[in-house]
């Protein structure tokens, strides 16, 4: 987990101070938690989500656009 935060986040984004850095970890865990793939989990994330079928596909950016999550509106 400390390598994913560092690879995927903190390498990519400028911390100004303790709060900043929280707010950050957090909105990180929320997408590693609920959004991101983990492939050991065959590419699903850790709280299933059913699949959308229909419906135009949308991303909602993720830390600033560092992320996004796509999903069919």
């Amino acid at each position: 987990m400390i390598g994913s935060i560092r690879r995927e986040c903190l390498d990519h984004i400028v911390v100004l101070d303790e709060a900043h850095l929280r707010r950050i970890l957090a909105a990180y865990a929320s997408y590693y938690n609920d959004t991101r793939t983990h492939r050991a989990l065959g590419k699903d994330a850790p709280i299933h989500r059913t699949i959308q079928r229909v419906g135009q596909i949308a991303a909602r950016p993720i830390l600033g656009g560092l992320h996004h999550e796509y999903c069919r509106m």
